[in-house]
């Protein structure tokens, strides 16, 4: 549009040239050339005009151009007091839902979401927004973020007492029994795996005589036998004196995690030093990108979302919004109240921000968009400014022919 504005201009001054040598031929060539020059004259005055908004023409410093770059910042306020004076105001907000039954058009949105099956517009149209939101929002600052939430949590949260009340009902109600034989099986194992080295380290403690008599591999052989004979009976008989033992080491264990100062102070000082660890933050950041590529793959996938017993939740709901007028009632009046109580507390910080994001643009952002908002329209000006000044001239010219 702008290339055809200009062209039409370009066109009247070609125009123009051509009719001045054709004036005094005929009296019709005069009123010809009257439109080509008054259709200069509009052309250019409404380019000067539509230009003078964004910039300065030709670049010349000329005064009361580039008006909109010039006065950004009073723009921006304007355009927050207008939305704050007009929109943003508790009496506007309350207005215009006095009459808006928020709670019937969700129930029927819902009721009739529900029946659509795999066309859900809910699951769709919810699974493909938080998807598009997840995937806009930058994963290093979001995870960062994240990661930085939870290790925070985790530092809140005091370790001690609650490791020892999951101790103390485990060993109430025998849940340590499994733990206790699977410990029991890896020292099994252990010295299963090692034998040759227990062996070695008996022979070579023997004197030279055990070692002459061979002695020395039967007490190997015995210690060996005994400590096998003795974790089996540790995992065969529940009331042996050595699960005893263990069962009340642990049970003192919880109690000094639920009341020893000296023990919460170790514990602390153990979680600290782990959530300050490198390890630890790379297994935050794993478990953060674990759970959000998880969570993408979910939401792309709109059949998985809403559905199930929790989309025939949402269908229920639905149908009671719906038909019962007392809830209606109620969540309306509770909507209102929320949304006029949103409008009041966070009215001047939505302005605000408004405000502040236009006066952050610098001046070649806000010219764009705001030309780029208005679009098609200026260059039209243009063009009717090119054509309405070349009949305006039309008409004078056949007014002073009258005269």
């Amino acid at each position: 549009m702008r290339m055809a504005a200009t062209g039409l201009l370009l066109a009247m001054a070609a125009a123009f040239l051509i009719l001045r040598r054709l004036e005094g031929l005929h009296p019709v060539w005069g009123y010809a050339l009257a439109f080509t020059e008054a259709a200069m004259v509009g052309g250019l005055a409404d380019w000067f005009a539509v230009t003078a908004l964004f910039r300065r023409p030709l670049g010349l410093p000329i005064p009361h151009t580039a008006i909109i770059p010039e006065n950004k910042d009073r723009i921006a306020d304007n355009m927050a007091a207008f939305l704050r004076d007009n929109f943003l105001t508790p009496q506007v907000v309350a207005r215009r839902l006095q009459n808006f039954n928020l709670a019937g058009v969700a129930g029927t949105y819902l009721v009739a979401d529900s029946g659509r099956g795999d066309q859900s517009r809910l699951r769709q149209g919810a699974a493909e927004l938080l998807a598009d939101l997840l995937q806009s929002l930058d994963p290093e600052q979001l995870g960062g973020l994240v990661k930085s939430g939870l290790r925070r949590q985790l530092e809140r949260v005091e370790l001690s007492p609650l490791l020892g009340q999951i101790l103390s009902a485990a060993i109430a109600d025998q849940r340590h029994q499994p733990v206790l034989d699977a410990l029991i099986h890896r020292v099994a194992r252990a010295i299963e795996d090692n034998e040759d080295l227990l062996r070695q380290m008996i022979h070579q403690r023997a004197n030279s005589l055990l070692r002459w008599t061979g002695i020395d591999e039967r007490i190997a052989n015995a210690m060996l036998e005994g400590l096998y004979r003795l974790l089996a009976e540790c995992l065969m008989h529940k009331d042996h004196p050595l699960r005893l033992k263990l069962e009340d080491m642990l049970r003192r264990l919880a109690d000094d995690l639920l009341h020893d100062p000296g023990m919460r102070d170790r514990v602390e000082q153990m979680k600290a030093e782990v959530l300050a660890s490198p390890a630890m933050g790379q297994w935050l950041g794993g478990m953060w990108e674990r759970s959000r590529s998880a969570l993408l793959k979910t939401l792309r996938e709109p059949d998985a979302v809403l559905s199930g017993s929790l989309g025939s939740g949402i269908a229920q709901l639905g149908a009671v919004l719906v038909e019962d007028r007392r809830l209606q009632t109620l969540v309306n009046r509770f909507a209102r109240r929320t949304l006029v109580g949103a409008v009041s507390r966070y009215g001047n910080e939505i302005v605000r921000l408004v405000s502040e994001t236009v006066k952050r643009w610098d001046a070649r952002t806000v010219t764009d968009r705001i030309e780029g908002a208005v679009g098609r329209d200026l260059q039209f000006i243009r063009i009717n400014g090119t054509l309405v000044g070349g009949l305006v001239g039309l008409a004078l010219h056949a007014l002073a022919s009258l005269l």
